[in-house]
């Protein structure tokens, strides 16, 4: 995919989405089933997502699905308090209001935070472990209103069980499929009870779910360190839901913590345009990324979240790190900084770099391989019996310090405040510590292609098998493994994987978006890149056209 020439530059008036316009289709548009199918409740590796002038998040939809989240509740005997958090996008609003007037005519007890304010989805996760824990026989789950790191005409909606984390897909298809059947009927079943007699029912709850969360990162994070070192810490929210909760660390912890951007704004026309030209609040991406980049000289660690926080990106004063080498640089500290088990494991996605199995080889720790989406992670770390579970979409959790679960959710704040406590332990930059990596280990090359896909053509992507591979060789390397499923658990790759000694590429199609995705790596240069490139679109090409 080119590079948008306007990219890495702001917004301009003309490109802005028109909120109200967004909003009043949240309301007016009507999904219909019969005559148009795609206008249906999807869950993709994070809930259901959509635009609300695509009649793909209106608020009939919100109302199927949080009925469909109730039903799930009462048949699976979930009777605790519901945790109801929401991001900054327009759409959150009325989502999140909505979603309250379901669940308090389900008689579910909704706890949300105090003064209407935002909720990220590190922070829900966490308040439901911390609940369940002291909770055994009143399990609580939660929902989060947010569409990640999606344009500003974007909604999202996704379901976290009593786990803590992404709900598992056999919860998300049961949801899915009660929400269009729920859809189809015109909503006859789906009970309400009006917004503003809701708010004063007694089934709401609105609590400080701030300073429970910022108290408990000292069991996560080794704050005394930071605070010692000085290490001065530059924050860009994005204009994310925990734009509030960063002053409230600094001060907690005496950290030399400044927020760069206090704007909050549904349009984010503060945002330079992302690599193909659209406002994106992605972390992990340098054009999205230019303003806190353009302070890296003034800042040991800048730190960047998306809309909801649970995603990272770390700059340091040699820029924005690529998501893969900060992953990498996470685990071998925390192997060497904590007191955890040597038998549990190290968790990360198939299209994770190459680089985390080398150094978890040289820290004797055996890799755990999940495919795309963070729920794969999520029963280990509940058990404790994974330390880490990272993307390479730049999302990871890890344990506390005594090795119990902290969340089971990706955690923006914890990866960005162990950047901080990796410079403040080894006096050395997350990216210096990377180049020692490259130089052990060797300089790899990651790629990641993004091209339109229809659904028919995801759907051919989803069914690639080891038979459509015929050749022995990849890019001038013999071929070691063809995998259709996951070697750490086994399941289904939605998708295919080709590995050989010197690189490997991925294929799978996007679950939220009509796209597909190459991913690829080699360990001998661009070159040898762009063979492997150049056989993947082949193969992808061949199957889909």
């Amino acid at each position: 995919m080119a590079i948008h020439p306007q990219a890495g530059k702001k917004v301009t008036q003309e490109q802005l989405v028109n909120i109200p316009k967004l909003v009043s289709s949240y309301y007016l548009n009507e999904p219909d089933l019969e005559i148009h199918p795609e206008h249906c409740v999807a869950f993709g590796t994070s809930g259901h997502r959509g635009c609300s002038l695509h009649f793909k998040f209106n608020e009939s939809h919100i109302l199927a699905v949080t009925q469909a989240i109730c039903d799930f509740r009462k048949n699976n005997n979930i009777f605790g308090p519901l945790f109801l958090g929401k991001d900054t996008h327009a759409l959150s609003e009325a989502a999140f209001n909505s979603a309250i007037e379901v669940l308090v005519a389900n008689e579910v007890q909704v706890i949300t935070q105090e003064n209407d304010d935002y909720t990220p989805t590190p922070v829900i996760s966490h308040a439901i472990v911390s609940h369940n824990l002291t909770h055994p026989h009143e399990l609580a789950d939660g929902i989060v209103v947010t569409p990640s790191h999606n344009p500003p005409e974007d909604g999202g909606f996704k379901y976290n069980p009593p786990n803590g984390g992404p709900a598992d897909t056999d919860v998300t298809k049961w949801i899915e499929d009660r929400a269009n059947q729920l859809l189809q009927e015109d909503l006859v079943e789906v009970e309400l009870f009006p917004f503003a007699k809701a708010k004063r029912s007694g089934f709401i709850k609105y609590e400080d779910l701030i300073t429970p969360y910022v108290a408990d990162l000292g069991n996560i994070i080794d704050m005394e360190a930071i605070a010692k070192a000085g290490v001065n810490i530059g924050v860009d929210p994005l204009g994310g839901s925990g734009i509030n909760f960063w002053p409230v660390i600094a001060k907690h912890y005496g950290l030399n913590l400044s927020v760069v951007n206090n704007v909050v704004d549904p349009s984010f026309a503060f945002m330079p345009l992302d690599k193909d030209g659209k406002v994106r609040m992605d972390c992990s991406s340098p054009y999205a990324m230019a303003n806190l980049i353009a302070l890296k000289d003034d800042y040991d660690i800048g730190i960047g979240n998306d809309p909801d926080f649970d995603r990272h990106g770390i700059v340091t004063p040699d820029g924005l790190m690529n998501p893969n080498h900060f992953l990498a640089v996470a685990i071998d500290y925390l192997i060497k900084h904590r007191t955890w088990n040597s038998s549990i494991k190290i968790g990360k996605t198939l299209v994770s770099s190459a680089m985390i199995d080398k150094v978890c080889g040289a820290n004797g720790r055996e890799v755990y391989e999940v495919p795309v989406g963070f729920k794969w992670f999520v029963s280990g770390l509940a058990t404790g019996e994974l330390a880490f579970g990272g993307e390479e979409s730049a999302g990871a959790a890890f344990l506390r310090k005594d090795g119990t679960t902290w969340c089971t959710d990706k955690d923006g704040f914890i990866m960005g405040l162990l950047a901080a406590e990796i410079l403040a332990v080894t006096g050395k930059s997350p990216s210096e510590h990377y180049l020692a990596f490259e130089q052990a280990f060797g300089a790899p090359v990651y790629k990641r292609i993004d091209a339109p896909a229809s659904s028919e053509q995801k759907a051919k992507l989803k069914g690639l098998s080891a038979d459509n591979i015929k050749a022995d060789t990849l890019a001038g390397d013999k071929i070691t493994q063809v995998l259709t499923n996951a070697p750490g658990n086994g399941a289904a790759i939605g998708g295919l994987k080709v590995v050989t000694e010197n690189g490997w590429f991925a294929a799978r199609p996007s679950g939220t978006e009509d796209i597909y995705k190459i991913y690829l790596e080699s360990f001998k240069g661009d070159s040898h890149l762009a063979e492997l490139e150049q056989a993947a679109k082949a193969l992808v090409d061949s199957v889909i056209s």
